[in-house]
């Protein structure tokens, strides 16, 4: 007996180490739903577009907007096609065309030496970095970085921003045949009370036929609803209402003052931000939120402090993002057997945020207003369907002489990052 269970313990551990083989989807589709409450300035657009876009994570315009992106590892013979039959509830007729990109054909040619940006030869400014809501600033802060140290090649001092997991989304890159909505051909507004709820289907002739269901708790969020109130020393209380399926909450605000770019977030511990104003999955969210640097689905308000909102030219830009629930899928179902292979057909991501954006000039009291910068964000990485914005001083309103401190930044943090 005790020979027989010697030999049920030596094949324990090979059997715990035994893993199943999986093969990886022969197709992956990913939904993207937000619900933006955005606002519009003049000469500006949207503030989901260009440069606040690019830095903040801001998508689309105000109301409700959906991404859909199909990779599939299956090349198409005759010209890829595929639809996305939606729910009755969406009020936007049968199905939406998940079109394929034209790619603009590779010119080759004498190669020419890479320009630099407009004034990235001799950068001058500084971007100064704060954290944390109240009405005064902590201790330590802000950090500072000064662009024409970091151009010269000098790392930051005392610069800290955590790595959050992400998985990549679908991409003409990654894929063989790759599709999305809205494109071209299609790009009809969402209609307010538009629901997710119910049977999708996605049939294509490159993928195999997707199928799955949304239900209570998988439909757009809420909208995001912004207040702002003074405080002393110019600072600004921004409250909001509670989102029913929010995970988590956080917020950024940006401005300058001419010379200096200031950044803040909701962080209680220093944290740059820009990887936390887009989807965040709701493992990441929850740690990030023990780590103090998401704050809780029960906190409905923040004050940014008043040396932010002063340093910040008086009237920084806020932008708030509402993390979501995830819902996912894979077919066919992991098999019970460990011994037999998992050949997984395709995989499904729904995934779900609420953002909103609002200046706290008008709250905060005693700062001066400043303009918006007149500046062409560098492109983003984001869902098919997202682009960057020109943005262009008001009519009539003289550009601002020299380079502009704010693109500096951005293309120099950029290159930190590896963005």
């Amino acid at each position: 007996m005790k020979t027989i269970a010697a030999v049920v313990l030596v094949a324990l551990p090979g059997l715990a180490l035994a893993q199943q083989q999986v093969k990886p989807p022969v197709a992956h589709y990913w939904v993207n739903v937000d619900t933006a409450a955005g606002m519009t300035m003049p000469g500006m657009g949207g503030m989901g577009g260009g440069f606040m876009a690019g830095m903040m994570g801001g998508q689309g315009g105000s109301g409700r907007n959906m991404v859909l992106q199909l990779g599939s590892q299956r090349p198409s013979a005759d010209g890829p096609r595929a639809d996305h039959h939606i729910p009755s509830g969406m009020s936007m007729g049968p199905s939406l065309p998940l079109v394929t990109p034209q790619r603009a054909p590779v010119e080759r040619g004498e190669p020419t030496e890479r320009s630099m940006p407009q004034g990235m030869e001799q950068p001058k400014g500084r971007m100064l970095i704060y954290w944390g809501c109240g009405e005064n600033v902590r201790a330590g802060q802000p950090v500072i970085i000064d662009f024409a140290r970091v151009a010269q090649g000098q790392a930051p001092s005392g610069l800290t921003s955590r790595r959050v997991s992400i998985p990549n989304a679908p991409s003409p890159s990654r894929s063989k045949t790759y599709g999305d909505w809205p494109n071209q051909q299609d790009s009809k507004t969402i209609p307010a009370a538009a629901s997710l709820i119910g049977e999708h289907q996605i049939k294509g002739n490159y993928s195999p036929d997707i199928r799955f269901s949304l239900g209570d708790g998988q439909d757009f969020m809420d909208r995001v609803e912004l207040a702002t109130a003074g405080r002393g020393a110019g600072a600004v209380n921004v409250a909001w209402n509670a989102v029913p399926t929010a995970t988590g909450y956080f917020a950024m605000a940006m401005g300058g003052d001419g010379n200096d770019v200031v950044m803040w977030s909701s962080s209680e511990v220093q944290e740059m931000g820009g990887a936390l104003m887009g989807y965040v999955p709701p493992s990441e969210v929850a740690r990030l939120i023990r780590e103090k640097v998401v704050l809780a689905s029960s906190v409905t308000e923040c004050t940014v402090p008043g040396e932010v909102v002063k340093r910040a030219g008086g009237s920084p830009f806020f932008n708030f993002i509402a993390y979501g629930p995830e819902a996912n899928f894979v077919h066919p179902p992991r098999p019970q057997n460990p011994a037999q292979v998992w050949e997984q057909q395709w995989a499904v991501k729904v995934r779900f945020k609420s953002t909103a954006s609002t200046l706290l000039g008008d709250a905060g009291g005693g700062g001066r207003r400043s303009a918006p910068a007149r500046t062409q964000a560098p492109a983003a990485d984001a869902p098919a369907g997202e682009a960057g914005a020109e943005q262009t001083a008001e009519p009539g309103q003289k550009p601002a002489a020299g380079p502009d401190p704010i693109k500096e930044g951005v293309n120099i943090l950029r290159g930190i990052f590896g963005r």
